[in-house]
């Protein structure tokens, strides 16, 4: 699910950008710290905006100054068992990639049909006994989120399930 998120932060801006413009400067140091992170609270950060920025700041022993600012980010963070939308994107001799949000994310093959399945990895199709049209890159899926590990170094795995009646690509909803 995406949200939009309210922090508070602090930024050191070294001497060398002086001068400059504050926000800007602020701006494109937000940027460099938030833009495309993965932070196990808040998860992926697409992007920052309405920045404010204390003028004065406090000065470092160092010589640079040290600003409180306040933010929005706009992020991407899936929650267990919500249902999320995406594209197939690659389909695996175990299952499929389907890209939702930000990110890719794991249907492996027991969880794509309560049906037997198929897999053509070469041709990028999986087939499900019931259903008349295969699973292909492009599916548009509707999938429950089964599983999140965030690792230590921000490495994100997610993986999901299609199993139950109301899920899986739209063509196989309407049968």
């Amino acid at each position: 699910m995406f949200f939009v998120c309210s922090l508070v932060d602090t930024i050191r801006i070294p001497p060398k950008m002086f001068g400059k413009p504050l926000k800007k400067v602020a701006a494109d140091i937000l940027h460099e710290r938030y833009h495309s992170k993965i932070d196990p609270t808040l998860g992926f950060v697409i992007m920052v905006f309405d920045i404010k920025i204390e003028g004065r700041g406090l000065v470092s022993s160092t010589g640079e100054t040290l600003h409180k600012v306040e933010l929005d980010a706009l992020v991407f963070n899936p929650r267990m068992h919500e249902i999320i939308r995406g594209e197939v994107i690659e389909i695996t001799d175990f299952g499929a990639f389907v890209r939702i949000g930000p990110t890719d994310a794991v249907l492996h093959l027991s969880q794509i049909a309560q049906d037997v399945v198929r897999v053509d990895a070469k041709a990028g199709i999986i087939y499900a006994g019931k259903h008349p049209t295969p699973l292909r890159i492009g599916s548009r899926v509707s999938a429950r989120v089964s599983a999140i590990s965030i690792g230590k170094d921000s490495s994100v795995k997610i993986g999901l399930t299609c199993s139950e009646p109301s899920l899986g690509p739209q063509e196989w909803r309407k049968h």
